[in-house]
């Protein structure tokens, strides 16, 4: 596994990516990688470009390969995380009904909060039913950041 630190507006990411060069995990700080890692920050070039294009406005979807690792149930969960589009905001009751699973919303949540690639797979997008913002690994306020640098309502759009 490689690893680089990448500082963004929000703070410093740990960032992996698997001998294919797949990313596998984005952590916010306090994350340490372990000892086995092999730091190449020379590997993680798209990345970093990716996310201050982001952080600047000009990127709405991320072109990453992706290997996030997780139960087959978290995968779905992850993959209708990534067609919520930039700006949009679901509940986690649209994403239970999405994958087809409409009582399922404290699981939808969990894998939400499971989540090892934050940002590239935008979990901040899933907020509660009642439009509040709810938990996020990097804090509720850099989720609010998140959500702004979007022009994100805060309501959800019901599907």
């Amino acid at each position: 596994m490689y690893f680089s630190w990448i500082s963004t507006p929000i703070g410093v990411l740990l960032a992996a990516r698997n001998e294919e060069g797949a990313l596998t995990q984005l952590h916010f700080a306090g994350a340490d990688p372990p000892d086995e890692w092999v730091r190449d920050d020379n590997a993680f070039a798209d990345l970093n470009a990716q996310l201050r294009a982001y952080f600047d406005g000009d990127l709405r979807v991320f072109d990453l390969p992706l290997a996030p690792r997780g139960t087959p149930f978290q995968q779905r969960v992850w993959r209708t995380l990534l067609t919520i589009p930039y700006g949009e905001t679901r509940s986690y009751a649209n994403i239970a009904d999405a994958i087809g699973k409409p009582s399922a919303c404290r699981a939808v949540g969990a894998a939400n909060g499971a989540n090892p690639i934050p940002i590239v797979i935008p979990c901040h997008r899933v907020i509660g039913s009642s439009g509040a913002l709810t938990g996020f690994g990097g804090g509720i306020d850099v989720k609010r950041r998140l959500l702004a640098l979007e022009g994100a309502d805060a309501m959800p759009l019901f599907l």
